[in-house]
């Protein structure tokens, strides 16, 4: 009889390529949902949970990216600085005025493992505000979402 192994992926031996997407007009959560499983790996085959084996994501119309319902109203992100009174609060409008691009990369964060490995899958997301980014040279390859 012949037994049958799985195969897990190895560090070296995982293909990267450089996915680009279009935050415009995209509700946050689904999009936030979809990057998530780019960065860990889970559109590859050869998935594997303890190793990074995912892709490399520029989002694009970071600012343009909405929400659902009327959270846009009622959401509010909160941070502690570690010292007594050290709450700070910021609704979801002030953070877009100021920086669209956190709002995305926060969504992911809170999608992504409280681990080394999802400290590390996270580098590989790259944010920006407007067209323009600098991974020309990479050949991102433009995907569309699933609605």
């Amino acid at each position: 009889m012949i037994q049958k192994s799985t195969h897990y992926a190895k560090q070296g031996e995982v293909a990267r390529t450089w996915v680009l997407i279009d935050a415009d007009g995209a509700i946050l959560g689904r999009l936030a949902t979809q990057i998530a499983q780019i960065l860990r790996g889970k559109t590859k085959p050869q998935f594997t949970p303890n190793s990074d084996c995912g892709d490399f994501v520029v989002v694009i119309n970071a600012e343009k990216v909405k929400l659902s319902g009327n959270k846009a109203d009622h959401k509010v992100y909160y941070r502690h600085s570690g010292y007594n009174g050290g709450l700070k609060a910021e609704s979801y409008r002030s953070a877009m005025e100021k920086h669209p691009e956190r709002i995305i990369e926060h969504a992911v964060r809170g999608m992504l493992p409280k681990t080394t490995l999802g400290r590390k899958q996270l580098t590989k997301l790259k944010v920006y505000v407007g067209e323009q980014h600098p991974h020309a040279a990479q050949n991102p390859v433009k995907i569309e979402l699933e609605a």
